[in-house]
C-alpha cells in the first residue's frame, strides 16, 4: 500500500509496496525552510509513466478522476446512488482498493493518492475489470478533505500503511496528529469510521495514542486495543512478506460517537 499518498515506478508495477519507508536522506523540514508552509507527509516523487498508465490518464480520467476544482462533491450525482462512501487516503498502486471496490459493489470508494504512476494504474486495471463503484483524486489528501469532502458525509475512511517516517527527526510529518484526527472526524458521519493500519509500531503506538485522545471517536475494539483485521481489508503481497520476516501488523479501527 503506500505511504500518506505515496507510489512511485518502483510500487507500481505489482505489490502494494510502501516506497519511502525510506525517505531521502536529504528530505528537509519544510517548515523551517518555508514557514508560511504545512510540514507535508509525503514527498512527490513522480516516477516514469509507463505507457498503459499514460493512456489511461489521458482516456479513463472523465470516467474515474476528481480535481480540487470540482468543490464539495455530491455523491449521490457521482456515482448515481445513495450507497455508503468510503475515502482512502494513499492507495498506492491501488491493488487492494480496486479490490474492496470489487468485493463490495455495494458501496462507493474515493480513493486519493498523489503520485500519477499509481493513479494511472488504477484506473487502467479499473476499466479493465468494469469496476465503476470508484473515483480517484491525484491531490494532496489534507487539501481533498477540506475543499471537496462535506462534513458528516463519509462512512468510512481507510489510511493503510501510511509512511512512518521513522527517523526521530522526521516524526513530525507523519499525518496522524491530533488536528488531522479531527478534520476525519468532521468528514464522517456520527458512526462512520476511521481505520488504520500500520506495519510500524512506533507509528502504532502514536495513532492509537492520538485516536484515543481525541474528542468524539471510540475505539472499536475497546481501549488501548488493536483491532484484528477487518475482512474486507485484502492482505497485500507485500504485507505477507513482512509476515514472513516476523514483521507485526497493527490495525486501528475508531468510530465516530459525536
Amino acid at each position: 500500500m503506500i505511504s500518506d499518498s505515496g507510489a512511485d515506478e518502483s510500487t507500481v508495477a505489482g505489490d502494494d509496496v510502501n516506497p519511502e519507508l525510506n525517505p531521502p536522506a536529504d528530505a528537509r523540514d519544510e517548515q523551517s525552510a518555508h514557514p508560511q508552509r504545512r510540514v507535508r507527509s509525503f514527498v512527490r516523487r513522480q516516477g516514469r509513466l509507463t505507457e498503459g498508465q499514460n493512456r489511461a490518464l489521458e482516456t479513463l480520467w472523465d470516467d474515474y478522476g476528481l480535481t480540487l476544482e470540482n468543490g464539495l462533491l455530491d455523491y449521490a450525482a457521482l456515482f448515481g446512488n445513495a450507497n455508503p462512501v468510503i475515502l482512502e487516503i494513499g492507495f498506492g498502486n491501488g491493488a487492494s482498493l480496486l479490490q474492496m471496490a470489487q468485493n463490495a459493489p455495494d458501496k462507493n470508494y474515493i480513493g486519493v493518492e498523489v503520485h500519477r504512476p499509481g493513479v494511472g494504474k488504477l484506473i487502467n486495471d479499473a476499466d479493465r475489470a468494469g469496476v465503476h463503484n470508484l473515483k480517484v483524486f491525484c491531490d494532496d489528501a489534507i487539501d481533498v478533505l477540506a475543499r471537496c469532502i462535506s462534513d458528516s458525509s463519509l462512512d468510512g475512511v481507510q489510511l493503510f500503511f501510511p509512511d512512518p517516517w521513522h527517523k526521530k527527526k522526521h516524526n513530525k510529518r507523519r499525518i496522524v496528529k491530533p488536528d488531522f484526527a479531527q478534520q476525519i472526524r468532521t468528514k464522517l458521519k456520527i458512526g462512520g469510521y476511521f481505520h488504520m493500519a500500520t506495519d510500524w509500531e512506533h507509528y502504532a503506538e502514536q495513532m492509537l495514542e492520538v485516536l484515543s485522545a481525541a474528542p468524539g471517536f471510540a475505539n472499536r475494539a475497546g481501549a488501548g486495543i488493536y483491532s484484528p483485521r477487518p475482512d474486507y481489508r485484502p492482505i497485500t503481497k507485500f504485507e505477507q512478506r513482512g509476515e514472513r520476516l516476523g514483521h507485526g501488523v497493527w490495525d486501528l479501527v475508531f468510530d465516530r460517537i459525536e
